[in-house]
């Protein structure tokens, strides 16, 4: 892993850094209540996690104590929220149902070890190729799940519910025309719980979904045979839930990035989450990534921007379950449903479905994200909506780029010459040999190349097929025009298919 240069630090430096944050304390005072939300939003979601893992709540609520605080510390992306998750449940889910809690642990730890080794060897980079109309589709995919996730607290509940979101909702559209200084999502978690103690209300409560743990969390060695057959059992759970969970992590780390204007360390963040996921699993969590629906509560909802904020999410889920646990149990399922209602609406790209920008958008992009969104909603599981996204986009920009290729054939007394112009790879040097004619062509053949390039051995071979089907009727091929690197190319590789 190659160290950062100066320039580096300075694009990767935090702006507000937690220096800035502890000197001012009004962004302090935002920092800690987006951190308050953010443990507030957490405690549902982990339990409703932990279910779907087949584990005891308090595995999910412990990993996103665990998770929260040490990505606050060794994370790529300030501000960003790393916890139990529901793409690292559906993966790890088989494991311990089949084989033990034990084995359950073990799968969290290998996860975790890698996405160290998969981190440090810069699987981050990828991230690049991943255009922006996957990334559009992942957003929606995702407020879409976020939004759909909410229908089991909604469905077959006292109707006191709905009012009771509806006036959650309304807080915090409010809220935030009056004053910032406040995270209008916690006005409104305490507005709605305010309203169901003092009217004494009968629905559904955040103490309904689950026992809240009493104590810290202890070391948790799994007790298993350290052989290569226990490896096959969970070394594909493992890879499974690394690559779902750096997935999520690096696209909800490059949101963040996009939301607030600002660079991450996506290899720093990769390795981090490896060493979140190994920490959790010592303690006896159930691991997890990113969590975009609390992250966009933190740095969407509530303006939170360093680290800190990250930290008191973790900070005040532990003491929230743990010491007010009495107190959070209270707390009516309906303000935390109206709390993430609003985030999905919010995370949608609402400009993206707008008549006027399908209209001016090519075709192909908006089927790319389209396709993103139907393959997350069918798979429930953002990583293969990703690939199958980014494999759609390769396959049209492949189609489209094929087309650009052009031959001009110009007969200048005994000499033919043919001009081709465009990039000549795989995809488009497959037809190359159709566009000649080669009984009507005079003895003397010139492919001037100077328009072009080559890219692989597919065009190499092609280029050999031309030459071997002119040399049969007794006609001699020149190539010219070659860039250096073509040269190279067709030099190494000239000759070898036949």
């Amino acid at each position: 892993m190659s160290a950062l240069t100066v320039d580096d630090r300075a694009r990767y430096r935090a702006k507000p850094s937690v220096l800035d944050a502890l000197k001012n304390p009004r962004m302090l005072t935002r920092e800690v209540l987006a951190g308050l939300v953010v443990g507030l939003a957490l405690i549902p979601e982990a339990i409703a996690f932990s279910v779907i893992a087949g584990v005891d709540p308090k595995v999910g609520l412990f990993s996103s104590f665990i998770m929260a605080v040490s990505i606050a510390f060794l994370g790529g992306r300030p501000a960003m929220v790393t916890a139990a998750t529901g793409a690292v449940a559906l993966v790890i889910a088989p494991v311990a149902p089949t084989y033990g809690m034990d084995y359950f642990i073990a799968t969290v730890i290998l996860a975790g070890i890698f996405q160290v080794i998969l981190g440090v060897l810069g699987v981050a980079k990828l991230m690049r190729f991943i255009p922006r109309s996957v990334m559009v589709g992942f957003v929606n995919a995702l407020a879409i799940f976020v939004f759909s996730s909410q229908f089991p607290q909604l469905i077959d509940v006292p109707w006191l519910v709905y009012p009771l979101v509806a006036l959650g909702i309304l807080v915090m559209i409010v809220m935030p025309r009056i004053t910032r200084i406040v995270p209008a999502p916690l006005v409104s978690v305490i507005i709605v719980t305010g309203v169901v103690l003092t009217m004494g209300l009968t629905v559904p409560t955040v103490g309904d979904q689950g026992e809240l743990p009493r104590s810290l969390p202890s070391l948790f060695l799994p007790d298993i045979p350290f052989t290569w057959e226990t490896f096959t059992i969970i070394a594909p759970f493992a890879l499974g839930v690394a690559l779902v969970g750096l997935m999520e992590s690096l696209l909800t780390a490059k949101l963040v990035d996009e939301i607030t204007d600002t660079h991450s360390n996506k290899t720093r963040e990769s390795w981090a989450q490896g060493v979140a996921n190994m920490l959790s699993g010592f303690f006896g969590g159930m691991g997890g990534c990113a969590v975009i629906g609390q992250t966009m509560i933190g740095v969407k909802a509530s303006g939170a921007r360093t680290r800190i904020s990250t930290f008191c999410a973790g900070i005040f889920l532990f003491l929230l379950v743990v010491v007010f646990g009495d107190f959070v149990g209270t707390i009516p399922m309906a303000a935390l449903v109206a709390v993430m209602i609003m985030v999905a609406i919010g995370a949608f790209d609402w400009h993206s479905v707008t008549p006027s920008t399908l209209k001016r958008m090519p075709k192909s992009e908006t089927f790319v994200m389209v396709a993103t969104v139907v393959l997350v909603l069918l798979t429930h599981n953002l990583a293969i909506g990703v690939v199958g996204g980014v494999l759609v986009a390769s396959v049209l920009f492949v189609r489209r780029v094929a087309h650009f290729v052009s031959v001009a054939r110009t007969v200048a007394g005994d000499t033919v010459t043919y001009t081709v112009t465009g990039e000549l790879f795989f995809a488009s040097s497959n037809d190359l040999t159709t566009l000649f004619s080669y009984s009507s062509d005079p003895d003397s053949v010139v492919v001037d190349l100077s328009g072009s390039h080559i890219w692989d051995a597919s065009t190499v071979a092609a280029l050999d097929a031309i030459e071997t089907k002119y040399a049969a009727l007794g006609k001699s091929v020149e190539i010219v025009g070659m860039n250096e690197s073509s040269q190279r190319m067709r030099g190494r590789l000239s000759g070898g298919f036949e």
